[in-house]
């Protein structure tokens, strides 16, 4: 099952005893901070959790799928996530 924003957003009502309204304006003004941060190139890094790191890419070379012709795909940014060893290990521990 993944756990999607209404489900964050009930979690969050059902742990603060907050209204979802509440909860929902906390959320998003959360994702606001984050999306802006990673626009400006900034990393986020959550103790405990993992790191959000904006990395640029290179150009280089690509293939159309749909007509298999040979093109130039252009410098980008990307976003990567790397778990923090306290995660990994709680994922871990529930999976064996």
């Amino acid at each position: 099952m993944t756990c999607t924003k209404s489900t964050l957003i009930e979690k969050i009502s059902d742990a603060f005893d907050q209204n979802p309204s509440q909860s929902k304006e906390v959320l998003e003004t959360l994702i606001e901070i984050m999306k802006s941060t990673l626009a400006s190139g900034e990393d986020i890094m959550i103790s405990g959790f993992g790191k959000f790191q904006v990395i640029e890419k290179s150009p280089r070379k690509g293939r159309n799928p749909a007509t298999g012709d040979a093109m130039i795909l252009e410098k980008r940014r990307v976003v990567t996530f790397k778990c923090a060893g306290k995660l990994k290990n709680k994922i871990n521990e529930t999976f064996q």
